[in-house]
């Protein structure tokens, strides 16, 4: 009982499921060019990047921007 009382949730994690699996840091990122990522480009693809005057970053779908901004 006195063990459970000092044990963050993730120390218990850790205690159960082994300390966490983790790759190389420096390795570059490997693209698959799969079909998962090609949806995923495509469906990005219909999106434009806004950034408001506070520097705040947001996403709008480009059929919904004025024609004069696409």
């Amino acid at each position: 009982m006195a063990l459970r009382q000092h044990l963050h949730p993730s120390l218990w994690a850790r205690f159960l499921f082994g300390p966490a699996q983790r790759g190389d840091y420096s390795a570059p990122v490997v693209h698959r060019n799969d079909d998962l990522e090609r949806a995923a480009e495509m469906e990005l693809a219909g999106f434009e990047v806004e950034t408001d005057a506070h520097g705040h970053r947001y996403a709008v779908r480009k059929e919904d921007l004025p024609k004069e901004q696409v």
